[in-house]
């Protein structure tokens, strides 16, 4: 009986999957032009769809990671199903990030699964646990700039390559935020274990803010600028020109309208 209760622990939500089949089909859509008078539409499908799949994965790997150093109670909680409605704020990890990609274009983080830290012993796995989400969304950035970096864009419908650059961008942004020392993201918890307790019990009242108040910063128009320079850069080493992500990005805003998108060399 025990074995069995594991094994429904830890198999592959349907909920999971459904959204994995979306990405597909959506994906299928938007390459062979199936939705050709709104591809914008089937583009929003494709991107939110992914977007929401890396999501699960980076929880995922939070809790994998976490159930490899010691918590085993990650799997009676669901989150190695990969179900989003197991997370202990769904409303953090999937509604608020899904909205803030529709609002701004940014890949803001969600929130995590609960881990029992009492459990895991030793600074360095705790650390790891914090990093293994973000560093989930650097492989998918990976994945999504392959065509790009591999020089194989050749045949490839420019929605659909649009398409992979505006999501690549989010994997990069996701990546990046995550990673900043601030109470209530990844970046503080990889480097509190190291901090002392007197500091930790200080800065622990302000961690249900953190989100918020990084995307209130990124409205700051320096701000929001410096930031984007950087997301940029990384995706032109990886290939990924700024044309490329932006177009992604209006082709996302179907309510917009259809993009004019202009005729380019090697583009279209």
């Amino acid at each position: 009986m025990t074995t069995a209760i594991r094994r429904a622990d830890r198999r592959v939500s349907p909920v999971f999957l459904a959204l994995v089949a979306v990405l597909a089909v959506s994906g299928w859509a938007v390459w062979s032009g199936t939705l050709a008078a709104n591809t914008g539409f089937a583009v929003f499908l494709f991107v939110v769809s992914g977007w929401v799949v890396s999501l699960c994965l980076h929880e995922y790997a939070h809790a994998r990671t976490a159930l490899h150093s010691g918590d085993i109670s990650v799997e009676a909680k669901g989150y190695l199903t990969l179900n989003p409605l197991k997370y202990t704020h769904a409303l953090l990890s999937i509604v608020l990030p899904v909205i803030f990609v529709i609002m701004g274009g940014i890949g803001l983080p969600g929130g995590a699964v609960f881990i029992e830290h009492g459990r895991i012993q030793g600074r360095w796995r705790h650390s790891l646990i914090s990093a293994a989400g973000p560093l989930t969304n650097i492989l998918f950035a990976a994945v999504c700039t392959a065509p790009f970096w591999l020089h194989g864009l050749d045949g490839v419908p420019a929605p659909f390559r649009f398409a992979l650059a505006f999501l690549a961008l989010l994997q990069v942004s996701a990546a990046l935020l995550n990673f900043v020392p601030v109470p209530g993201l990844d970046g503080f918890g990889v480097i509190e274990p190291w901090l002392s307790p007197k500091l930790r019990r200080q800065v622990e009242p302000f961690a249900p803010f953190g989100l918020l108040a990084v995307f209130g910063l990124l409205w700051v128009p320096e701000i929001n600028h410096v930031f984007f320079e950087l997301v940029d850069a990384i995706l032109h080493g990886l290939g990924v020109s700024p044309f490329d992500s932006y177009f992604g990005q209006e082709l996302f805003r179907f309510w917009q309208g259809e993009p004019q998108i202009p005729q380019v060399s090697g583009v279209i």
